[in-house]
């Protein structure tokens, strides 16, 4: 918990993706009609027959703009995670302290560290619960608004690119689609590549530290796309 709060981006974030691409009004049949001759009656959109993958929670993750906006989420939020460490230090003491002496108390004085104990661990449960549903709330704010840019940028690459499916693979089988893919049909590192040419968002600084799970609760970043 020193260093730098790691993501925990809900699965809801990703769950609504399709529902948020299709509000991007980039569906296949907005792009625009293959070239036909000037005489000819316009031609419908071409859609190719390949099948690939994303990872769309990686994507959303590894573009530039998401290292940015997470990457100044977990400054924002490193100091009260901090306090958080503090604070279930203190009641650790104290439960070691009740542990090692709990039988040479009086009465009085063990049931008052008790009741100390007790407080404290209601009101540090609390404080943690807080704190995770906030800074999920605001991760999947980031999650979204960069969902809804990134959804014509991969919709126009699948077009381009001769797809007819696309899967989302952020969930690993058997909680998502996808038992096993080669790999060549992984479009991620595409589709992240051609957002960061459209964002202009330039590549964040190297971390000297990588983000980890903590006392908040919080679990591990998704792995970056392979190349």
């Amino acid at each position: 918990m020193t260093s730098k709060l790691a993501h925990f981006l809900t699965a809801s974030v990703f769950a609504l993706s399709v529902t948020a691409l299709a509000q991007t009004g980039a569906s296949p049949d907005a792009l625009p009609a293959a070239p036909s001759a000037a005489s000819a009656p316009a031609a419908a959109p071409v859609i190719g027959s390949k099948i690939g993958v994303i990872n769309v929670e990686g994507a959303i993750y590894a573009c530039n703009e998401g290292q940015r906006d997470f990457g100044e989420l977990s400054k924002k939020l490193e100091p009260k995670e901090t306090q958080l460490k503090g604070e279930n230090e203190e009641l650790d003491a104290l439960k070691k302290q009740l542990s090692a002496q709990g039988d040479k108390l009086s009465t009085e004085a063990h049931d008052n560290l008790v009741r100390q104990i007790d407080v404290k661990q209601k009101a540090l449960d609390r404080a943690m619960q807080d704190f995770r549903d906030d800074g999920q709330t605001q991760q999947s704010e980031i999650g979204q608004r960069i969902l809804q840019k990134m959804g014509p940028v991969l919709v126009k690459y699948a077009a381009e690119n001769g797809f007819g499916l696309l899967i989302d693979i952020s969930k690993q089988w058997p909680d998502g689609p996808v038992i096993w893919n080669g790999g060549s049909i992984d479009i991620t590192r595409a589709v992240i590549q051609a957002y960061n040419v459209q964002s202009g968002v330039a590549p964040p600084a190297a971390r000297t530290a990588a983000p980890h799970s903590g006392a908040s609760g919080a679990t591990a970043k998704p792995a970056t796309p392979a190349k």
